[in-house]
């Protein structure tokens, strides 16, 4: 039976911590899974001053705060803060979602890579099976997603990188020689892919990484996981080279939002009206 003091229990609180952080649709889109699931909780945008997010996390967790994402740019601050990290957090070498247990201790996770193969494989029916993959870019985002997509079982892995040596350290991390090539964007070579994703911030300074056009065929699915109310320059260009499908990043955010939710609260929510009210918001 429920006491008069458990039904006057605050709602649970939960945040998103980045600097920037104004532009963040993690509100919204909790907002909407919390009215989805009948869960009962808040959750805030916290900007974070650089050199401040061991406070910002400290404080938010001495006022109960119950779970936070991170975003840009304190997932490996936070990957170092936790006391304990998934299996995910530790292949990226980053933590996007904190768990405050009771006993006080804190569990870093990291839901990017799998929000990416949800939304590719669920949402747009893209099969990673057997693929050939080329992924942009060598920095977070691409760790962050490396893991979940391996093991899928594609069949090659090439990630191509303005500077060549940090994508071959890349590869050479998941100790997978079998399955991944880091290289140049030089060096990508004129064969087509099933897959081409967009891990460089290139999108946010309106810029497309030189890649061959001939990386692009009519079955080529091309994926930015930047988005915006326009087409990224990279997905106008992939489009122009007639890729058969063109996606923005929309659908990861919803679904890493949905991973966190699930781990904070045990309810998966749907995202399929949660992906097109944020997109009709935009």
């Amino acid at each position: 039976m429920s006491s008069l003091f458990d039904f006057d229990a605050g709602p649970a609180s939960y945040a998103v911590m980045g600097n920037p952080i104004s532009h963040s649709k993690s509100p919204l889109i909790h907002a909407a899974f919390a009215a989805q699931t009948g869960q009962r909780l808040e959750y805030s945008a916290i900007q974070v001053d650089a050199g401040g997010f061991e406070q910002a996390v400290g404080n938010f967790r001495a006022s109960g705060g119950k779970g936070l994402n991170i975003t840009v740019p304190f997932k490996q601050e936070a990957w170092a803060l936790v006391d304990e990290r998934s299996e995910r957090a530790v292949q990226a070498g980053a933590v996007n979602t904190i768990s405050f247990s009771d006993d006080g201790r804190s569990v870093g996770d990291n839901t990017d890579g799998v929000g990416l193969v949800r939304d590719l494989m669920e949402n747009h029916g893209v099969e990673l099976c057997g693929a050939r993959i080329l992924l942009l870019g060598a920095g977070g985002a691409v760790r962050g997603v490396l893991g979940p997509m391996i093991a899928l079982q594609p069949s090659e892995i090439v990630i191509a990188n303005r500077t060549e040596e940090k994508a071959v350290e890349l590869a050479a991390e998941f100790k997978r020689s079998d399955l991944l090539r880091g290289c140049g964007f030089q060096s990508i070579g004129e064969q087509s892919f099933d897959l081409i994703i967009n891990g460089t911030a290139a999108s946010l300074q309106g810029d497309l990484p030189p890649i061959p056009a001939s990386a692009v065929s009519d079955k080529t699915c091309c994926y930015d996981m930047m988005y915006g109310k326009e087409p990224t320059v990279f997905m106008r260009w992939a489009s122009e080279q007639g890729a058969a499908k063109v996606i923005d990043g929309l659908g990861m955010l919803v679904e890493q939002a949905a991973e966190s939710f699930f781990i904070w609260r045990g309810v998966r929510p749907e995202t399929g009206e949660v992906i097109a009210s944020v997109k009709a918001a935009l």
